[in-house]
């Protein structure tokens, strides 16, 4: 009699355990398509974090190159000194014992057809 006891407990156990796989089954069936659902969400979060870094870096550029107008903008309207060199510059002149050296091309030179 003990016998039969045992092939209960037994059975129950193996029953008990398929019923768990067919669950865990079931669950990952549904979980599946809901992860894939949110994948191009994923992808399109990422997308949006690297426009948003090329654009703070843009910013950043079109500061810098703010800051440095409002510089010169500063400096031409209050120097007369920088407005001088600036014209000399641009016209290719220079004052009684001023030396001029260049590096590179010359203003004039880069305006040349050729």
């Amino acid at each position: 009699m003990s016998e039969p006891a045992y092939h209960s407990s037994a059975s129950k156990g193996i029953w008990h355990s398929l019923n768990r796989l067919v669950l865990t089954l079931i669950v990952l069936c549904a979980a599946v398509p809901i992860a894939y659902s949110f994948l191009p969400e994923v992808h399109k979060q990422r997308e949006q974090d690297l426009r948003i870094e090329e654009l703070k870096a843009e910013i950043e550029k079109k500061r810098m190159v703010l800051t440095r107008h409002q510089r010169e903008e500063s400096l031409l309207k209050h120097d007369p000194e920088y407005v001088g060199m600036i014209a000399r510059d641009r016209l290719d002149l220079m004052q009684e014992g001023e030396t001029i050296y260049r590096i590179g091309a010359s203003p004039s030179a880069s305006r040349r057809p050729q």
